[in-house]
């Protein structure tokens, strides 16, 4: 060897570790112009101590800081911003002209910005769909299916169904080619029809992909944070209290059932199958399939660690994640802290690891812990059989529906050409499309 040579290989530098933020952005806080009955958000004014009469607009001098150290504090050559809410287009078009001025301000050469926003889609017109187009936004559209059983909880604040308005923001995403995705609460009411839900996006809302939420909340949720439930509501798992129509129900009546959910999945899928397979993105379908060949789940409630999707408040607070938005599970303020020692402090990681690390002895021998490493710790509120606390309420769904799937896909991926390194798929060469 060389002295050029051996020269050259002793300085070469070592790689910076990557740095990436995924934060949900409230800049209104949790203010909205309709009242959905499950909102997990709306209280979040009382219950973080917002004075009332106050506004909860993020103040362009922390919409400044918040892009400024957002962008400086990543290293990624993709840095993407989730606005959600709340409803943040009440905040109007020129609020976001802003966001994207500010983005092109502090944009590095060589990186690219991209922008998601949540939104119910009452207030959207012709201004909003050429904003949104032009400045190729990706939109969350909130949508529970058809008038009648959208209308059934998503209502303004008289009372009256939104599913109207909401329609007039759909043709306005049409008309302006905006991209868009789909966000479907399952509740009590869309967990019976899931036929119904589903042909109604595809066929109607013509959505391209189908984004689905189980609702479930314990009754204490307004002031309870995850993890720190009474000890009466922690029961059995398939005691009678663990469904929403029992008078005793330790959840609200308006949440979807384990059994509802293993069923919604399983029924849609089935029709996805048979009918839509590579032309509708179900995010649960299509992330399985990755899950099958032995990766990672790319979607953080069913992935071995969560604690990466923080939330930012109006007023800089940050949070561990947007469902546990609760003083207890405050990290700081940006004005206080940089954004990157509280996205990634030890106890972040923590937070995180634990969703693995915690979970009961039913999951970890369960055949399917590798699919969902017992989902999102916000729902883990019931007891197993043998009576250790941590155990998801939609354990029976999610083991139904994988149960279900399995055999379907094994052969997908062993068409695809990969080798099937997960799940029970003795006989998935010898399944049929139907």
């Amino acid at each position: 060897m060389n002295q050029s040579a051996q020269h050259n290989t002793i300085m070469l530098p070592k790689a910076a570790p990557a740095k990436r933020m995924n934060i949900m952005t409230k800049p209104i806080g949790s203010a909205c112009n309709i009242d959905c009955t499950y909102c997990y958000y709306l209280s979040k004014e009382e219950l973080l101590g917002h004075e009332r009469g106050c506004a909860t607009q993020m103040s362009e001098e922390m919409l400044d800081t918040y892009i400024k150290t957002y962008i400086e504090q990543q290293n990624f050559p993709e840095i993407v911003f989730h606005w959600q809410g709340g409803e943040p287009t009440l905040l109007g078009v020129n609020f976001f002209r802003d966001v994207v001025r500010l983005q092109k301000k502090y944009c590095p050469k060589g990186v690219k910005i991209e922008n998601n926003l949540q939104t119910n889609g009452t207030l959207l017109n012709d201004d909003w769909g050429k904003f949104l187009s032009k400045n190729n936004f990706m939109v969350g559209l909130s949508i529970d299916g058809p008038e009648m059983i959208h209308n059934a909880y998503r209502t303004n604040r008289s009372g009256r169904g939104s599913f109207k308005q909401t329609m007039k923001g759909v043709a306005v995403l049409h008309k302006h080619k905006v991209n868009f995705a789909t966000l479907t609460c399952v509740n009590n009411l869309t967990g019976s029809n899931p036929l119904e839900v589903y042909r109604f996006l595809r066929d109607e809302i013509r959505s391209p992909q189908m984004q689905f939420i189980p609702i479930v909340e314990p009754k204490s949720f307004r002031e309870t944070a995850p993890q720190k439930w009474s000890e009466e509501e922690v029961i059995f798992q398939g005691m009678p209290e663990t469904e929403p129509s029992h008078p005793n129900s330790i959840v609200e009546s308006w949440c979807v059932s384990a059994h509802q959910w293993g069923d919604f999945l399983c029924t849609i899928f089935d029709e996805w199958l048979e009918n839509d397979i590579g032309k509708v993105n179900v995010p649960y379908f299509e992330s399985c399939v990755e899950t099958w060949m032995g990766r990672v789940n790319p979607l953080c409630t069913l992935a071995p660690m969560c604690g990466k999707g923080l939330a930012i408040e109006h007023n800089g607070d940050v949070f561990a994640c947007d469902h546990y938005v609760y003083p207890e599970y405050k990290l700081g303020n940006i004005n206080d802290a940089k954004l990157e020692d509280l996205q990634f402090s030890k106890g972040q990681e923590e937070f995180g690891r634990a969703k693995e690390s915690a979970l009961p002895k039913q999951c970890r021998e369960c055949t399917y812990q590798f699919a969902c490493f017992g989902e999102c710790p916000k729902n883990r509120f019931i007891k197993t059989l043998d009576g250790e606390t941590g155990l998801n309420y939609l354990c029976a769904g999610w083991k139904q529906f994988f149960s279900h799937i399995d055999p379907y896909i094994s052969m997908v991926v062993a068409t695809m050409g990969y080798p099937v390194n997960k799940g029970i798929n003795g006989d998935a060469m010898t399944i049929k499309f139907k």
